[in-house]
């Protein structure tokens, strides 16, 4: 499989540039039958005793804009704790930015610790409660490709975010709203909580070259003891699972053993879901519609196998609204 296998042609036009309200107003696709529905119809695809798994990260204020000290504007985009004191962290411009140099931020300063591979490099951001000051100076890191507006900064989490800890929202989430959540509930659908610490590099286009050859980075998961074991029971009682988005699918797959057993977990994930992969959990992926050349859309082809351009063909033929604040599709998974 070669990157370029990957690619469509992705009008600017089709990209969404507005977030639709209410959020469950916004269309789906079900990829099983190519019917068109809307988001608050997504419980008719649903029966009793499912379960829908979704991820609760919060997106946090990681963009922090400064001046190094020749004046030039600097941007630090923070991505993941390393440890307690350090960051990784995508730094612009990064070649002007070398180990050693201090950013002074609207409240906080950040010292460069090594020089930038790809743009990424290690930061420290002082003071003793970091997380408040990056709250403080920062803001939340909309897509680039988003050239829109937003009326507040939280439509970009979704209803169930509860613990701060991503770079990027987990966008699939973004089209429930708590009405909706509730009238699934009262369906007999149930809701179950993991966690996938959202990196950019999720969302990067992979170089040209073999797909088996690209480096997915490491993004922290967690699945308490509590959801692996209602997952499990789920599934024994004939339920299906139904994943979030790609974060959901991975974390969900990455705690999974080859018999279908969900562990708990905490720590860190490389998987890449690519063709072949055997699904040992996950049943329906509820998922928006991802740009060309993506980790995102490999991890659909495994599902959808070579029908996913088809189906990505009809979505921009019918109008669908693609990327972050777009259109969502249902795509189950044949065993």
């Amino acid at each position: 499989m070669q990157v370029s296998d990957y690619d469509y042609l992705l009008p600017e036009a089709a990209i969404a540039q507005s977030a639709i309200e209410p959020r469950d107003a916004s269309r789906l696709l079900d990829t099983t039958t190519m019917r068109d529905l809307v988001f608050s119809d997504v419980g008719s695809l649903l029966d009793p005793g499912d379960a829908i798994v979704v991820n609760t990260t919060k997106v946090r204020a990681a963009r922090l804009r400064g001046r190094r000290p020749t004046g030039g504007a600097s941007e630090v985009l923070l991505l993941r704790r390393v440890d307690d004191e350090r960051w990784e962290a995508m730094l612009r411009p990064a070649k002007k930015l070398p180990a050693g140099t201090v950013v002074e931020c609207d409240g906080c300063s950040v010292t460069v610790l090594t020089d930038a591979v790809e743009g990424i490099a290690t930061v420290t951001i002082d003071g003793s409660d970091q997380e408040a000051a990056i709250a403080a100076a920062g803001s939340l890191p909309l897509p680039p490709y988003f050239h829109g507006s937003l009326d507040t900064e939280d439509r970009y989490q979704t209803v169930f975010a509860d613990r701060i800890g991503s770079a990027a929202a987990p966008t699939a989430a973004l089209h429930f709203t708590d009405e909706l959540v509730s009238a699934l509930e009262t369906q007999g659908i149930g809701f179950i909580d993991v966690e996938l610490e959202v990196g950019l590099d999720t969302f990067r286009p992979m170089d040209d070259g073999d797909v088996a050859g690209h480096r997915i980075h490491t993004e922290r998961i967690v699945v308490s003891e509590d959801a692996a074991e209602r997952v499990n029971l789920v599934r024994q009682s004939g339920g299906r699972i139904v994943a979030v988005g790609t974060t959901v699918t991975r974390t969900l797959e990455s705690a999974t053993d080859d018999a279908g057993t969900v562990h708990a977990f905490d720590g860190p994930t490389d998987l890449f879901i690519t063709p072949g992969y055997d699904f040992r959990c996950v049943d329906a992926l509820i998922t928006n519609f991802h740009a060309p050349r993506t980790t995102l859309l490999v991890l659909i082809s495994a599902i959808l196998g070579p029908r996913w351009r088809d189906v990505y063909e009809t979505a921009l033929e019918r109008g669908y609204r693609f990327l972050s604040f777009g259109d969502a599709m249902w795509i189950e998974v044949n065993r």
